[in-house]
């Protein structure tokens, strides 16, 4: 388990445990977390579940790879550093305590 830090738009905070082996995007779904929408389930193949890692994780998180690159061409506000999909992020001991910040929405 690995506790994720949710962080919407408007600064509300949402502190969860999730099970290893998920994503942080199924962390957000499975605990009802406003703000990640992820129309496509999953599949790389939308940009719903945006958000910027916090400055503090940007180097400790595995590298997009060129699917996750081009998805958040398509993302509101995209964040060249800090932009991350949330279902390319999986859940591990590696990242307990991992902070997120949602964007003002997802498009």
């Amino acid at each position: 388990m690995a506790k994720i830090t949710y962080i919407e738009h408007n600064g509300t905070k949402h502190d969860v445990e999730v099970r290893n082996g998920l994503t942080v995007m199924e962390g957000a779904r499975d605990n009802n977390i406003p703000g990640i929408e992820a129309d496509c389930g999953g599949a790389c193949a939308c940009s719903t579940c945006h958000v910027y890692v916090d400055p503090a994780w940007v180097e400790k998180l595995p590298a997009k790879d060129d699917m996750e690159e081009d998805m958040l061409d398509f993302a509101y506000q995209p964040d060249p550093a800090r932009s991350r999909l949330t279902c390319q992020l999986k859940v591990s001991d590696a990242i307990d305590g991992l902070v997120v910040h949602m964007p003002e929405k997802q498009i």
